[in-house]
């Protein structure tokens, strides 16, 4: 008997396979979505005069991925990791004004 109370393991692999691949697909339509809104934020900063780069928004969107990761029994170094590259995909989209 398999962990999701199947009998073949094989197919029980195959349905999880599916399934992460599905996540995959919306994790990035997820991201496109994210960089979408930050080029609208780019827009809105540089209508303002204000700077792209704001170190501490940054810093306060990596606390809340981490409190967020902690919540959800994640490792929070690696949630970590992961957010500062996504927001570094935001920052040098909205610095290429793109």
């Amino acid at each position: 008997m398999t962990p999701d109370g199947g009998s073949d393991p094989l197919e029980g692999l195959g349905r999880f396979r599916t399934e992460i691949e599905d996540i995959d697909r919306r994790l990035v339509a997820l991201l496109a979505d994210r960089v979408a809104l930050g080029k609208k934020t780019a827009e809105m900063k540089r209508a303002a005069g204000l700077p792209i780069l704001d170190p501490q928004r940054e810093a306060e969107v990596i606390r809340r991925a981490v409190t967020a990761a902690r919540e959800r029994d994640l490792p929070p170094e690696r949630i970590r990791e992961i957010f500062w590259h996504i927001v570094g995909l935001s920052r040098t989209v909205q610095e290429s004004g793109a």
